[in-house]
């Protein structure tokens, strides 16, 4: 297929990715036919996606506002796409200007938009690396600059370990990012869940064909994964139970999601 002119030149335009297929949903322009192809398929798997991922954007901004109302200031965010409305810095600095984020991505797409939105904004940074390389992350130059290990952080991973498999020890990443910060330092967690779900063989079956495999796991090992932190109320639960804005009239069946979310933090 014809490369579009804003598509960075590594980039393999004949195979989905992730991060594409979310900005898709989400009715964003950055993903090539490749992407819209996968993203269309999933649909008629389960049309509630687009829903899901504006869901897990709403759950986002939600925990962000959390952290910043327990004194954080500075966010890792861990595969944090291609850009969208609402970012964690226009979160954060809206309310606290002085915060600062790190934004990173694999996806040299999600990277370069990042970069582009993000220039001239000195308290942002975007890193493009392997967030299950913590060692790499960490070792950054955009992270040292930004993030002060001696100070309280907000580790973001949102539909980041639903494509990392068991083999990779997604807990092991975790308490690697873990013992990174001080304490009072926090984990913002959603993940896809198999849980009483006949759709998700499907999912996994066409995930398998992209650069991101699908890992999706029971409640529990997803709860799991806040081992060494103190879980905030509610809990790991579905994306709209967690602390919803009072505003908003509670979903009917928030298991649909089919995602569950979770903030904790260390003692």
């Amino acid at each position: 297929m014809d490369r579009p002119t804003w598509a960075p030149v590594e980039v393999d335009v004949d195979r989905p990715s992730a991060a594409r297929v979310y900005d898709y949903w989400l009715g964003g322009s950055h993903n090539f036919a490749v992407d819209r192809a996968l993203a269309e398929q999933a649909l008629r798997i389960v049309p509630e996606l687009p829903e899901i991922t504006r869901a897990n954007r709403a759950f986002l901004r939600r925990a962000v506002r959390y952290c910043l109302d327990n004194g954080i200031r500075q966010f890792l965010d861990l595969g944090s796409g291609i850009p969208t409305v609402g970012n964690v810095h226009e979160v954060a600095q809206s309310v606290a200007p002085e915060s600062r984020v790190v934004y990173v991505d694999s996806d040299p797409v999600a990277v370069a938009h990042s970069r582009a939105i993000l220039a001239g904004n000195e308290r942002a940074e975007v890193v493009q690396a392997d967030a299950c390389d913590p060692d790499a992350v960490l070792g950054a130059p955009g992270t040292r600059r930004l993030i002060d290990p001696d100070q309280p952080l907000a580790v973001l991973m949102l539909a980041l370990l639903h494509f990392v498999p068991d083999s990779d020890d997604p807990a092991g990443i975790i308490g690697r990012y873990r013992d990174a910060g001080p304490s009072g330092s926090y984990l913002v967690l959603s993940h896809g869940t198999d849980a009483a779900d006949e759709r998700r063989a499907g999912m996994k079956e066409l995930y398998a064909r992209s650069t991101t495999p699908l890992a999706l796991r029971p409640p529990d090992a997803v709860a799991a994964l806040f081992a060494g932190y103190e879980l905030v109320e509610p809990g790991v639960v579905y994306l709209p139970e967690w602390r919803p804005d009072p505003a908003e009239a509670p979903d009917e069946d928030p298991a649909r999601f089919g995602v569950l979310a979770g903030v904790g933090r260390t003692p």
